[in-house]
């Protein structure tokens, strides 16, 4: 991508760079947050020990090796501004990228190599092995039990990996590296430290004790808007710029990134890139995954049943507008402490406007993927909370009914339910409202709540009988 027209923000010279970080699940998101950040630390100059190097652990990973190895590593990230003009730049961060299932020998020797001291991950809320809000125990994980029964010799999750690569540095005396969640995950910092520390005790107690006193674990809280590529993002970049990028990546252009401070072993200057440093990410992160994550869960499912495609046709609907503000700001904005400063009335209206932001395109199926670990993460503790205070979540019920509306439409092959659970999902909702409340287990506890399951069933049953209409309103 050399030859490009003279506006186009490009690379400097990254040759001389070094892989200071590894990075698990290179997708779209990844590729327009994190890279894009360290990118910009590059172009200034005097950060080239930081260079990132990707990781893809399972078979279907091979598309984005072909891709950046055959670009060496550029790829096209375009910003789509609400006014509809593009601004778009080339980013190089990505300095090697390495499939495990091709050369794990490569993988393990990357992430010991002693100028990694940050790995790093985007692996989606459900990726994570351990985490009793949800549950799940790294011992019942299939992949884990097959890594861990030869001893992480072959290791096959993003855990086995960092803890196979913490106990080699260990041995070889060679100083931890920090491990970094940049998931949409509440205290991901901790979920991540349980997951690693949960993977080491199931091959070396004493391992899983070094890690804990040797390794930090910082949580973050990330926010872009990032779409699924399609062949039209292909088209347009090959227009634009007469070059084939096999895969671009394009986002809205509002960015935040909040990290908390506790690198031990040295960091980038992220601050110098744009992100905000704290001590403390937490009331950011709940402000983001309550609002604009449980705002994306309000919308998906009644968008879908209300017939919309995508997220700015289904909020130019002004009923379904309505209900997603309602939710916002009667279920979640009470359960947030903003920090001092935070517009949390204006943070919501900034959230309209992006999502309202049509050059975007994000779909409605996209926000509804996987919605057994995101409604849990995203809406349940909301409800909770609510319900701790003698409050009736009204919106909240409608979002958990509209949910199980979609499971109910997607057995009768309305739509296609892309989730672990879909199975179990579309059994539970083809019985009684109640049932559904009961069967999903992240649900169960607001079954306790006698005012919430009249709110439920009613929105439920209304939902059965006249869909979205009789829900919202005519």
């Amino acid at each position: 991508m050399t030859d490009l027209p003279a506006e186009i923000s490009r690379p400097s010279a990254h040759d001389g760079v070094r892989v200071g970080i590894v990075h698990f699940g290179v997708g779209n998101f990844h590729r327009a947050h994190q890279a894009m950040y360290i990118e910009r630390l590059l172009r200034a100059g005097g950060s080239g020990d930081w260079g990132i190097c990707g990781i893809g652990l399972l078979e279907r990973d091979a598309r984005m090796r072909d891709a950046l190895n055959e670009q060496d590593g550029l790829y096209t990230l375009t910003l789509r501004h609400p006014d509809g003009t593009d601004e778009i730049d080339v980013i190089g961060s990505i300095r090697r990228f390495l499939h495990a299932p091709d050369d794990p020998d490569a993988v393990l020797a990357q992430l010991v190599e002693p100028d990694v001291r940050i790995v790093s991950l985007t692996i989606t809320e459900g990726g994570y092995v351990d985490d009793p809000s949800e549950g799940k125990r790294a011992a019942d994980d299939p992949r884990v039990a097959q890594e861990t029964s030869t001893g992480l010799s072959h290791p096959l999750t993003a855990f086995g990996w960092i803890v196979a690569a913490l106990r080699e540095r260990r041995r070889r005396g060679i100083p931890a590296f920090t491990v970094l969640s940049c998931d949409n995950v509440p205290e991901n910092g901790t979920v991540a430290r349980r997951s690693v520390e949960a993977v080491a005790r199931l091959v070396d107690g004493d391992l899983a004790d070094w890690i804990g006193g040797n390794v930090a674990f910082p949580s973050t809280m990330v926010d872009r808007i990032t779409p699924v590529t399609v062949d039209a993002d292909i088209d347009r970049i090959h227009e634009r710029l007469g070059v084939h990028d096999a895969w671009p990546v394009a986002s809205e252009s509002f960015e935040q990134w909040v990290i908390e401070d506790d690198f031990p072993a040295g960091r980038p200057d992220y601050a110098a890139a744009g992100a905000t440093v704290v001590a403390d990410v937490h009331a950011y992160e709940a402000i983001k995954i309550r609002l604009l994550n449980g705002g994306h869960q309000a919308i998906a499912y009644v968008g879908q049943l209300a017939g919309h495609v995508y997220v700015h046709d289904a909020l130019n609907d002004t009923r379904l507008a309505a209900f997603v503000r309602d939710y916002m700001e009667r279920d979640a904005a009470p359960t947030l402490t903003a920090p001092e400063g935070f517009d949390l009335p204006g943070y919501i209206d900034e959230l309209f406007r992006r999502f309202t932001n049509p050059a975007i395109a994000d779909t409605l199926a996209r926000l509804s993927t996987d919605a057994s670990n995101r409604m849990p993460k995203f809406v349940v503790p909301t409800l909770i909370d609510r319900i701790a205070t003698g409050s009736i979540p009204r919106a909240g019920a409608q979002l958990v009914a509209s949910w199980r509306e979609y499971a109910r439409q997607a057995s009768l092959g309305r739509f296609a339910l892309d989730d672990e659970s879909a199975d179990a999902l579309m059994r539970a909702a083809c019985d009684t409202p109640e049932t559904f409340l009961t069967a999903v287990p992240s649900l169960r506890v607001l079954s306790a709540s006698a005012e919430f399951v009249e709110a439920y069933v009613s929105a439920a049953r209304s939902l059965e009988d006249g869909g979205p209409d009789a829900l919202l309103g005519d």
